[in-house]
């Protein structure tokens, strides 16, 4: 009787972790490509700090997975308080892209302390290499997961949204106008956020 719903849960953490490696790993290789040199320049250290990095966001998979399965049923019936709760998650949002902690989360993202250490300074250890993976992994999910949290309230995986994420998370972090671009992510989401409470049936729109 439980076999259905494990099966579920397990496909969603398998998909949830695709996506993540899919969407954020372009992001992140200067930061690899930062900490293989300062591991010596070999390949092994940096294949494990991606594994921590991508641990990490796994295991958000698992409170993705509740609520992603508590709102797919009533987006799906159109429900009207799905639309405004996708609303206030919009505004919340748009409000965390202008945050001190969302800045400081994003100025790590460009030059973390976990990867800028000293040439050569046991950064081959597995052991370091997996926690430096993880760090820096926080402070990237620090900076963008209001925008998960979003996709997840609006009930969707669609590759259209995920593409159109990915390149916000990209240039956010590499492009010499990220934080113009930050920013006028937050007034986006915020205008989008005020519609849908206003109009919550136009969710399925956004959706279709």
């Amino acid at each position: 009787m439980e076999t259905g719903p494990m099966m579920s849960f397990a496909a969603f953490l398998i998909a949830w972790a695709a996506m993540m490696a899919a969407m954020m790993l372009p992001a992140i290789l200067p930061v690899v490509r930062a900490y293989a040199r300062a591991a010596t320049g070999t390949a092994a250290p940096a294949i494990v700090f991606v594994a921590g990095y991508l641990a990490l966001w796994s295991a958000t998979g698992i409170p993705a997975f509740w609520a992603w399965s508590h709102l797919n049923g009533p987006l799906a019936h159109g429900s009207s308080w799905v639309g405004r709760f996708a609303g206030a998650v919009a505004v919340a949002a748009g409000i965390y892209q202008l945050t001190p902690l969302k800045a400081t989360c994003l100025r790590h993202c460009h030059g973390p302390v976990s990867v800028s250490l000293p040439y050569g300074k046991h950064h081959d250890n597995p052991g370091r290499a997996l926690r430096a993976g993880g760090r820096y992994g926080i402070y990237c999910l620090g900076s963008c997961w209001m925008l998960f949290v979003l996709m997840i309230a609006f009930g969707t995986m669609q590759l259209a949204w995920m593409l159109a994420l990915s390149v916000v998370i990209w240039l956010e972090r590499i492009a010499s106008f990220g934080d113009w671009l930050t920013r006028v992510t937050g007034a986006v989401l915020v205008t989008l956020g005020v519609a849908l409470l206003v109009h919550p049936a136009f969710v399925s729109h956004l959706l279709s």
